[in-house]
């Protein structure tokens, strides 16, 4: 059997019940984590626009409201919101972001049918695996960004396994959606391109189409994920990787969760500059002549001083440790239009030099490592280095930490008791027979 074949076989076959706890955990984790980035981004004014002009009628959430929608366009709306303030979760394997790509069109799907939360989060931990070990296998043009590509397959795969698809629907649901991704461009990140806040819903919604289009009977290539990925969208992708160690090692088990509200390449220098901030009274930056920072070559690409807007500035590294300096924080107030024109922000981003450390780009992926030497302007000089992003697998955040980051952001929509109740029935979700008290819970949670 191919390896394709493998996948499909592994995806459609795998039963609920032989995934360990440790994962299924994991998984309910992932996905409170992004209901709580979906609800945060949907209450920025772009994003509710959007939803007002998203019309019909269906059985689908739009998360953070008491709307409903069909699940293919429930699924776009709550994919764009979940991206929109840089907080949800990834796989640094992978390079993006497969729980965004996932849950929300798993959700859309799920809220038409009768199925237990075991299940549920079932069909998460294999789209999030399939869709992962894609991008894990590929290497995509450098000039392509990585959401809404293999993204489709995520949800494609979590929908196919919903509806009850068999290794050979799971094949043909695997192999089509790889043609319903996006040729996105990876400058709309460093432009401030809001296009780019869509990719992971468009993705959610074209999973949803693959599950109708499966239903009635649509095919794809034989090897639609070989042909996409390793001769459209890249030259090289590696067969033997996308089915190494199929149910053994689940991609879910190696993500990680952001408290940094920004890009994760500018996580690696944020946590070395809270290294100094802890050690250092009165660090901020009234107090700083330069600050340079040394990286690996991806985030020596987040190099502009001068972000024009939000977005954008979530992708700057200059602007991040500005605006954590002069705010003191490095959480959604600190990315917003008001500090990107601040001038207190902009003058000390023009004072920060990134550069690449070859040796550090070298650790990629498996490190992300940063150093910051900050000069006082008493000629003082500061330095810190990390060797790993905190809220990696290897140096995780705990279920405390991400549950407080999930109250803090559903709370910009929510009451806080409901979204306690909420974080309680997710946690709860494996051993739930329906998936009717979460919704319901869901849906009387605005304020």
């Amino acid at each position: 059997m191919d390896s394709l074949g493998q996948v499909a076989e592994f995806a459609a076959l795998t039963p609920t019940t032989s995934i360990c706890h440790e994962v299924s955990a994991r998984t309910s984790l992932i996905l409170a984590d992004c209901i709580g980035a979906i609800v945060g981004g949907a209450a920025e004014p772009d994003v509710a626009a959007l939803a007002s002009r998203q019309a019909g009628d269906g059985p689908a959430l739009v998360i953070g409201t008491s709307q409903k929608r069909p699940p293919g366009t429930a699924a776009l709306l709550n994919g764009t919101a979940g991206t929109t303030l840089e907080m949800d979760e990834g796989n640094q394997f992978c390079k993006g972001h497969p729980g965004m790509h996932t849950v929300p069109a798993a959700l859309g799907v799920a809220s038409q049918l009768q199925i237990s939360g075991a299940d549920l989060l079932a069909a998460i931990a294999v789209g999030y695996d399939v869709g992962a070990r894609v991008g894990i296998s590929t290497r995509l043009r450098p000039s392509m960004h990585p959401h809404g590509t293999w993204g489709s397959i995520c949800a494609a795969t979590a929908v196919a396994r919903l509806q009850g698809a068999s290794p050979d629907q799971m094949r043909h649901a695997i192999s089509l959606s790889a043609s319903l991704g996006l040729s996105t461009s990876r400058r709309t990140m460093l432009e401030g391109g809001t296009v780019r806040n869509v990719f992971a819903g468009v993705s959610g919604q074209m999973g949803v189409l693959a599950g109708d289009m499966i239903a009635a009977g649509f095919t794809g290539d034989h090897d639609g994920v070989a042909q996409v990925f390793g001769h459209v969208v890249s030259n090289s992708f590696d067969a033997d990787a996308f089915s190494d160690s199929l149910g053994n090692r689940w991609e879910v088990s190696r993500n990680y969760f952001k408290m940094h509200s920004c890009c994760r390449y500018n996580h690696a220098a944020l946590d070395a500059l809270a290294q100094l901030s802890a050690r250092t009274a009165g660090l901020d930056g009234s107090t700083v002549k330069s600050i340079v920072v040394e990286t690996y070559s991806l985030a020596v690409e987040l190099d502009d001083p001068s972000p024009k807007n939000v977005l954008a500035g979530k992708f700057s590294v200059p602007f991040a440790v500005a605006s954590a300096l002069v705010n003191g924080s490095t959480g959604v107030d600190s990315f917003t239009m008001p500090n990107v024109v601040n001038p207190k922000i902009i003058a000390l981003a023009q004072r920060v030099k990134v550069i690449e450390d070859l040796t550090m780009t070298a650790l990629l992926p498996h490190k992300r490592p940063a150093k910051i030497t900050v000069t006082l302007k008493s000629g003082e000089v500061l330095e810190a280095a990390t060797e790993t992003n905190r809220g990696d697998w290897s140096d995780p955040y705990s279920e405390a930490d991400v549950r407080n980051k999930y109250l803090s952001l559903t709370t910009r929509l929510w009451h806080k008791k409901a979204a306690i109740r909420v974080w309680d029935k997710i946690m709860a979700l494996s051993s739930a027979t329906s998936l009717d008290d979460v919704f319901t819970e869901m849906a009387q949670a605005p304020r």
